[in-house]
């Protein structure tokens, strides 16, 4: 096996590892959202621009508790956003563990503590959920070079959309192929969000748990992917001294 042909059958790994951790996180995304606006006094975890609306909307009515409902889990997110940004620095080289392996086990962590949370804590509970995503919108922008927002559907509509376009007009299938699969993103964040609403009627309070077995699932994929890379480059410099 030469260089281009492990680099090949890595990339091509990469891209099914991508897909799945796509779904896996998508269909978390929609769930959580779905939770904190049925369950947790209709805040969204991931949809900040409809907080930052419904925010506007309270602030300009004076409603002013109401309006910290929206306030809190913005500021929130964005420091999700920062803490994802400063693991990457400080984490970024560690070989043992990828620096996204540690967003994702802070997010498990946070679900756990909210699903121990009453209604009397909504506030706190969607401000924690609100941090969780943040972190994972940041550490998920690309996963191994594909564009893709596993929190929210606008960013890929626009992407499935444009990519339909040039499909059609270049007669490129390839790019059909990613455009469905971008749309197919949103299809499974709508099932997450539609399954959220579902189990919480089942669980009530304990339907995060949901999330906290997905992302465990994409937390141990990920050490799954590294050992499978290695087994590649091992196996492409076995076959490099066989044929020396």
């Amino acid at each position: 096996m030469n260089k281009k042909q492990i680099n090949n059958e890595i990339n091509r790994w990469q891209m099914s590892e991508s897909i799945m951790i796509g779904i896996l996180l998508a269909f978390s995304g929609g769930y959580m959202d779905a939770y904190t606006y049925v369950f947790r006094g209709k805040v969204f975890a991931n949809a900040q621009t409809g907080n930052i609306i419904l925010l506007g909307i309270n602030i300009s009515g004076l409603n002013y508790s109401e309006a910290v409902r929206y306030l809190i889990p913005v500021i929130s997110f964005i420091a999700g956003v920062f803490t994802a940004q400063m693991l990457k620095l400080k984490f970024g080289n560690t070989r043992k563990i990828h620096w996204r392996q540690i967003g994702i086990l802070v997010e498990i962590i946070i679900m756990l503590v909210v699903s121990l949370m009453g209604t009397d804590l909504n506030l706190v509970a969607n401000s924690m959920i609100s941090y969780a995503c943040g972190i994972q919108v940041q550490s998920f922008r690309k996963i191994h070079d594909n564009s893709l927002a596993t929190t929210m559907c606008i960013g890929n509509l626009r992407t499935a959309t444009d990519l339909l376009c040039g499909s059609i007009i270049k007669k490129d299938t390839s790019l059909f192929h990613r455009s469905i699969f971008y749309y197919g993103v949103i299809f499974i964040f709508t099932i997450g969000a539609i399954s959220g609403k579902n189990c919480i009627a089942i669980l009530g309070q304990q339907a995060i748990l949901v999330s906290v077995v997905i992302l465990s699932i994409v937390f141990l994929f990920m050490f799954f992917e590294k050992e499978v890379e290695i087994d590649i480059l091992r196996a492409g410099q076995k076959n490099k001294r066989k044929f020396k």
